[in-house]
């Protein structure tokens, strides 16, 4: 069960919980597929606890939760994240990191519209992510769209699920997203942007929407590496 000791990797600690902001989880089929999110990158590197929940009704029963002990819960992989300033100059922190996040928001610009053009009708939105520190992109649940666990279970039970399109986040300063940047063939620009969101789907245990199309792609790349 996701909600015992053995399976969850508990993550409040109760010392802290007088100080506590929010409750952040994270929603996976496996304790193994949780770890190896790209959600959790940023918080591995502040030090945050993050709850893994991993039952196949937890996304429904986080659904009806929505605090513990007057602490809210914060689904990690959904929404814009913001997270809270820890230390004691907070005020004069988030003031820095609002005029940084700015500047970076400017200079991301082209190549997130670029990136939302050659990938329009699969995404909501491609933005510059606050989340990863390892990986090139994750993808990133609305605040209303439902998940993969809710919407399995209404398809197994012969519902229609809703249609939603992912967020596409991209971590700016990774290699792969500065070669990008650098791309000026349009058509291999908009082939790798296609990888990396289907790489992004694969990250969150979810199979290409067009398994057929993103192996082609990986075929074509792998064949023009060889051939350098």
């Amino acid at each position: 069960d996701a909600k015992d000791a053995e399976g969850d990797e508990a993550s409040v600690a109760s010392d802290e919980r007088d100080t506590a902001v929010k409750i952040y989880y994270l929603i996976a089929d496996s304790v193994d597929a949780a770890r190896q999110s790209p959600h959790l990158e940023v918080f591995r590197k502040r030090g945050i606890e993050v709850l893994l929940l991993t039952d196949r009704i937890d996304e429904w029963w986080m659904s009806f939760v929505d605090e513990y002990d007057g602490v809210k819960f914060q689904d990690v992989a959904r929404g814009e994240l913001a997270l809270d300033a820890e230390d004691a100059d907070a005020e004069s922190a988030e003031g820095a990191a609002k005029g940084e996040d700015e500047t970076a928001d400017e200079a991301s610009a082209p190549l997130l519209e670029r990136m939302g053009k050659a990938l329009e009708g699969k995404v909501e939105s491609v933005r510059r992510s606050t989340r990863l520190t390892d990986s090139p992109a994750c993808l990133v649940l609305g605040e209303h769209d439902i998940g993969s666990q809710m919407r399995r279970i209404l398809e197994a039970t012969g519902q229609a699920a809703p249609e939603t399109k992912p967020h596409l986040e991209i971590n700016m300063a990774h290699p792969l997203i500065v070669r990008l940047d650098q791309e000026a063939d349009e058509d291999r620009f908009a082939d790798l942007a296609a990888i990396l969101f289907d790489q992004a789907a694969l990250a969150d245990g979810n199979a290409p929407k067009e398994p057929g199309a993103y192996v082609q792609r990986i075929n074509k790349l792998l064949l023009e590496l060889l051939a350098a």
